[in-house]
C-alpha cells in the first residue's frame, strides 16, 4: 500500500505558529517557569533481621552429606569421628565448620 504524502510546508506553517503562540504567552506571563522535574523515588532496600548464626563442626561425606554435628568447642571428637567412618567406610570423612 502506498504511503500518504505529506505536506511538509503545512507542517512547518502548524509549527511556527505554535511557537508564537507560546512565546506570547510566556510575555503575557511576565517570566518563564521552568517545568520542574518529578520527584524521584528512591528504591530502599528492605532491612534484613541479622540473626545469630552459631557455629558447629560437621562430619561429612565424599558427596558432602553431613553426618554428625558437633558443637563448635568439639572439634577433637568430630575429627575421632571422621576418622572412625573413614577407616570403616569405603569413602573417607572430613571434617568442615558449619554456620546455622
Amino acid at each position: 500500500m502506498a504511503r500518504k504524502v505529506l505536506n511538509r510546508k503545512e507542517l512547518r506553517q502548524g509549527n511556527e505558529a505554535a511557537e508564537r503562540r507560546e512565546a506570547a504567552d510566556q510575555e503575557t506571563d511576565g517570566q518563564a517557569t521552568p517545568k520542574k522535574a518529578p520527584a524521584r523515588r528512591s528504591r530502599a532496600k528492605a532491612a534484613k533481621e541479622a540473626a545469630p548464626l552459631k557455629a558447629f563442626w560437621g562430619v561429612f561425606n565424599q558427596s558432602l552429606k553431613s553426618v554428625a554435628l558437633f558443637e563448635y568447642s568439639q572439634r577433637k571428637e568430630a575429627d575421632k569421628r571422621a576418622e572412625e567412618l573413614g577407616q570403616s567406610g569405603k569413602s573417607p570423612h572430613f571434617v568442615q565448620l558449619v554456620k546455622k
